[in-house]
């Protein structure tokens, strides 16, 4: 018999670099839902064989992951390793580069996940710790770097926000019955998991229709939550109770209307605080390009589509959505009066069909949550 051969140098050290990173994506998840419109970002300074410091990002405007995990370390940082699930930034936007901090710290190696892809920074943080004589890595777990940075990557590169649809229906495709009734068609335990999508975006985003059935509160409960996600309501004439819950909203409301709506009624909503926007619609909806711009530009870099059936067809059709998490309770509502999912033309052809890839399915109690990318 040969001789066995063990891992090289080169396996160990990749080894060690997905366990560090791993810890630093770890540390990155802290801040979901909390540091939009900045990405999240995880630290971790690694002496020999020891972790001397880390830190994570904790909101906007608040010290980076890098400056929290080299404080940390201090005078260990010397000589050390820094893992980053993202390239450290190079600019001044509320808080002052972190390069220049990493360069100063002393620490030797630093290994990137993933290049940032803002504009403003795009490979130039690494560019200057080469150029100090740091020997840098890049792209160690960069699929899960990315998938965790979902919403930050396309709200800068595409300048619109990352719109999630998510549904709950019967294990038939409703969403009510003939007669209008929803609440609640799944379990407790798939309704605390929305609680927690909404924990996580920047708006919730519904139609008139489901305002004038369900009077939603559209806030996020029974999590932790530091900010409320903001309400954006599609009214195309106001056709809004003047007591829904939503105007109270802890966030404030957004409804986006057309021109065609009275100037009294804006007038009344405005008045209660709740900001208006008139937007261009067709086929008697709001456009869905214009008014992910307008929500682009006001730093909402993610958006919880619920409803209802008017809505997520348009938002299909119009290629808005990125992410579908479906709800499906094991309960036949049947007949054809009883709304569907997705409503609008459709798909003529199945080849024309939107199609889910990366497709994860759970169980949510007696429901299962079906969750994948278009």
């Amino acid at each position: 018999m040969g001789k066995s051969v063990g891992p090289t140098m080169e396996e160990i050290g990749l080894e060690r670099d997905t366990r560090y990173m791993k810890r630093a994506l770890a540390l990155a998840a802290r801040g979901k839902g909390d540091t939009s419109p900045n990405p999240m970002v995880g630290a971790v300074v690694v002496r020999g064989n020891r972790i001397v410091g880390e830190g994570y990002h904790h909101r906007a405007g608040e010290p980076h992951a890098e400056v929290i995990a080299l404080a940390n370390s201090g005078k260990l940082s010397r000589g050390a390793q820094l893992f980053l699930n993202l390239e450290p930034c190079t600019h001044t936007g509320r808080t002052p580069p972190c390069t220049p901090l990493v360069i100063s710290s002393g620490v030797k190696r630093v290994v990137v996940g993933m290049t940032d892809p803002n504009p403003k920074v795009a490979g130039r943080g690494i560019r200057a710790m080469r150029r100090a004589g740091i020997d840098v890595k890049v792209g160690v777990l960069e699929n899960e770097c990315r998938r965790l940075n979902e919403v930050f990557i396309h709200w800068i590169t595409v300048g619109e926000p990352f719109c999630v649809l998510k549904a709950a229906m019967s294990i038939d495709g409703k969403i009510a019955t003939r007669r209008g009734d929803s609440q609640w068609i799944t379990s407790a335990q798939s309704r605390r998991d929305v609680h927690r999508l909404r924990a996580q975006v920047d708006a919730v985003l519904v139609g008139a229709g489901t305002v004038r059935a369900d009077d939603p509160s559209l806030t996020a409960r029974d999590v932790k939550v530091r900010r409320q996600p903001k309400p954006v309501i599609l009214s195309t004439n106001f056709d809004l109770p003047k007591k829904s819950k939503v105007f109270d909203h802890p966030a404030g409301c957004l409804v986006a209307t057309s021109s065609k709506a009275g100037a009294s009624r804006r007038k009344s909503l405005e008045n209660r605080g709740v900001e208006v926007v008139t937007l261009p619609t067709k086929g008697g909806m709001i456009q869905w390009r214009p008014l992910l711009e307008e929500l682009a530009g006001r730093d909402i870099t993610s958006v919880l589509i619920e409803g209802g059936g008017r809505v997520f067809g348009s938002a299909i059709e119009s290629g808005a959505v990125r992410k579908v998490v479906i709800y499906a309770a094991p309960t036949i509502i049947g007949g054809d009066a009883a709304p569907g999912v997705f409503r609008g033309k459709g798909a003529a052809l199945l080849e024309d069909a939107a199609r889910m890839e990366d497709v994860d399915i759970k169980r949510m109690g007696p429901d299962i949550r079906i969750t994948g990318y278009l």
